[in-house]
């Protein structure tokens, strides 16, 4: 797989990740107010935006290897509501990101070599 294309998935999971940004933010005002109209419009964007990158890494990655890269995005998850909404970080969140990166980098190698 090329870098670019690793990138490219990192960077979408990202982006699909940050939605939770917007939910959380929606979640905390008061039902239609503009904060949480905002909050909203921000996550269907976010998610609209995701959409059509995801469509054009699928036109170079196989879906089972890109599919297995959504994983990072519960890592992110993690990390975005440790540091900015200040949640706790388990152990047992950190060993669970741990095994999905593990995870993530056994399948590529694994699906490096059968490429070679």
């Amino acid at each position: 797989m090329i870098a670019k294309h690793v990138f490219m998935l990192v960077f979408v999971n990202m982006l699909y990740a940050s939605v939770t940004l917007f939910t959380k933010y929606a979640s905390q005002c008061i039902p239609f107010s503009l904060g949480y109209i905002l909050g909203i419009i921000g996550a269907v964007c976010v998610l609209g935006l995701y959409a059509l990158l995801w469509q054009q890494i699928l036109k170079y990655i196989e879906l089972s290897v890109a599919y297995m890269f959504k994983g990072v995005s519960m890592v992110f998850v993690l990390l975005i509501s440790a540091f900015v909404f200040g949640e706790e970080m388990t152990m047992n969140n950190l060993i669970g990101a741990g095994l999905v990166i593990s995870g993530i980098v056994l399948y590529s190698s694994q699906s490096n070599q059968a490429a070679e």
